[in-house]
């Protein structure tokens, strides 16, 4: 009897996963997590309902405004008042992407399939990047339309195709994206899901408010290089004194946010888990 060759057969290692077979895990994750559709369900309410309340008291005050008031009315970015806070839940998914991997210890089980711990990290910011960019987007067309047509009854309102308007509404889009990487990229050093919105808070809110209470120099200084700030600029149709251009304001904003996303990973490839 003839003995059959056994052909022998290459072991598939878990690291060799690929970046693109890494981020359908992680899309596949994110969509299986249940604090998702609520964090998502708070950005539409506060992105949506908010700025059209908001929308609707301005546009009936315009009357009574004093004539610098009506001299800077901004019916765009009335129309986009209520991301103020809608950024908040979403910088707070951002931190509960990572931070409850942590908290559960899944992570370990993650790593264990992909030991290379930079792609798993490159992996969830495009995901959840892509998310934000898309969502705010939607959002920020919507809160724009239903905006102008409360406004448009008692106010001065504009179209998306007037000077700047456009730039502005796809500008919450993009500022969404990077923010939504950035608290990603926190919870990534921290580890810890209070800890994390406590930064982004501060970040957000927090400090910029401290910074009025310097002395003008310093201020200013401040308004005009702060990192979330000075991404802002990008959703506003008029340029305030002592800040960035749009565009300059977000590639700083951005090139902070890749400061703190490469800490982020040099810290996820020397820790321990």
């Amino acid at each position: 009897m003839t003995a059959t060759a056994t052909v022998p057969t290459r072991p598939v290692l878990p690291g060799s996963a690929s970046l693109p077979h890494i981020i359908r895990a992680e899309w596949r994750k994110f969509r299986t997590v249940r604090s998702t559709y609520w964090s998502l369900l708070a950005l539409i309410v506060l992105g949506i309902g908010l700025s059209a309340l908001i929308s609707a008291a301005a546009s009936n005050h315009y009357a009574n405004s004093s004539p610098s008031d009506k001299a800077q009315w901004d019916p765009t970015s009335i129309s986009q008042a209520g991301f103020g806070l809608a950024q908040l839940a979403l910088g707070v998914l951002g931190v509960l992407i990572m931070s409850s991997e942590f908290s559960t210890g899944s992570i370990q089980t993650t790593l264990a399939a992909v030991p290379r711990r930079t792609p798993v990290l490159a992996a969830k910011a495009i995901v959840f990047g892509l998310v934000a960019l898309v969502v705010g987007e939607v959002l920020a067309f919507i809160a724009f339309f239903v905006g102008q047509s409360i406004i448009k009854g008692n106010a001065p309102s504009v179209t998306i195709g007037d000077h700047d308007v456009l730039r502005a509404v796809v500008g919450s889009g993009l500022y969404a994206a990077v923010l939504g990487v950035l608290a990603l990229s926190i919870a990534t050093i921290v580890r810890n899901t209070a800890f994390g919105i406590v930064i982004l808070v501060l970040l957000l809110y927090v400090l910029p408010g401290v910074s009025a209470a310097l002395p003008g120099n310093i201020e200013h200084t401040v308004e005009k290089f702060w990192p979330t700030q000075a991404g802002g600029q990008i959703t506003d149709v008029y340029r305030n004194a002592h800040t960035l251009s749009p565009w300059a304001g977000l590639a700083w904003f951005a090139i902070f946010t890749a400061i703190i996303y490469a800490i982020g990973a040099i810290t996820l490839r020397t820790r321990d888990v």
